[in-house]
């Protein structure tokens, strides 16, 4: 097996992290940082990447070509966390695909041997009766909402992209305090002011994952400290296109509805229509040596705190 970059080395690796100001990105640079990497922060406005010394904020558009390749130049690693989530199909298709796709090209011009990419398990047919899903999985149809298909489009555009390793996260629902956060405070938003955001299956799975856990694992990627490997089982296979699930123990749906709804001050509303119920097992990102430190426990008591303190 080899590493790049090696978290031995004597020099600091510098890894480049897209949507630095963002919920995930965010905690990426934090867990690079705790790593002894320097972060180049690429974020659109002034004054919002994390503040640190190890951090240097850099702004820009990605999606641009010569910016791309600047911001990339010299070194070792990219992280690209940025997807616009809500916007129309077209924004999320010239951001996600094409401008993911961009800043990938300049890496692997410039030389830079690894890119980790944040997708999404959403990229998964998780329809009623399907089971559990694995990266060897059927991915959705043409047919599934614009999140789940531009996200496919852009794992696919990425694993075009020669001469690098690139590493695909698929995380599920990602939990975690932040304004940003869809599950600690956007969703929880909608269900106390929309009705109809209060109707759940009652029997659906509930795939999910602590933010700070996912930042972990892709920063353990992005430094080395999960070394490459000739097979997918053990880690990221060099020179190739590696996707990996990131997930703790499925829950139900229903678990984390009920601590919304109670937080919010609302009833629930349970249907009984038919639901995906399968699991996502993380089997390679614990053969990677990944484990989640998060219980759901855990993860639905800071939901309650952070919805209960607003």
């Amino acid at each position: 097996m080899t590493s790049s970059p090696s978290p031995d080395s004597s020099r600091r690796p510098t890894v480049v992290v897209t949507g630095a100001n963002g919920f995930v990105g965010g905690q990426v640079c934090r867990a690079l940082v705790e790593r002894g990497s320097v972060v180049r922060a690429v974020v659109r406005r002034p004054g919002t990447a994390p503040t640190h010394p190890d951090v240097t904020e850099t702004v820009g558009d990605f999606t641009d070509a010569s910016f791309a390749a600047q911001v990339v130049d010299g070194a070792d690693a990219v992280v690209t966390t940025v997807h616009p989530m809500g916007s129309d199909r077209a924004a999320q298709h010239e951001i996600g695909v094409v401008g993911t796709s961009t800043i990938a090209r300049a890496a692997a011009g410039a030389g830079v041997p690894l890119l980790v990419h944040v997708s999404t398990a959403a990229v998964y047919d998780r329809s009623p009766g399907v089971g559990d899903v694995s990266e060897t999985s059927p991915l959705v149809d043409d047919d599934a909402n614009d999140y789940s298909l531009t996200k496919r489009d852009t794992d696919a555009a990425l694993a075009a992209v020669d001469g690098m390793t690139r590493v695909l996260v698929r995380p599920p629902a990602i939990l975690g305090p932040g304004e940003t956060s869809v599950w600690n405070t956007l969703r929880p938003a909608a269900v106390r002011d929309d009705e109809d955001e209060r109707r759940a299956l009652a029997g659906q799975s509930f795939p999910w994952v602590h933010v700070t856990d996912l930042a972990a694992l892709i920063a353990d990627v992005a430094v080395g400290r999960i070394a490459l490997s000739d097979s997918a089982a053990t880690g990221p296979v060099e020179g190739a296109c590696t996707p990996v699930d990131v997930a703790a123990p499925t829950a139900l749906y229903a678990d984390y509805h009920r601590v919304v709804a109670d937080a919010v001050g609302v009833e629930p509303v349970w249907d009984e229509s038919p639901a995906w119920t399968g699991r996502i097992p993380a089997d390679r990102a614990r053969g990677w040596g990944w484990s989640p430190a998060v219980t759901l426990d855990a993860a639905l008591d800071e939901v309650r705190a952070g919805l209960t303190a607003g």
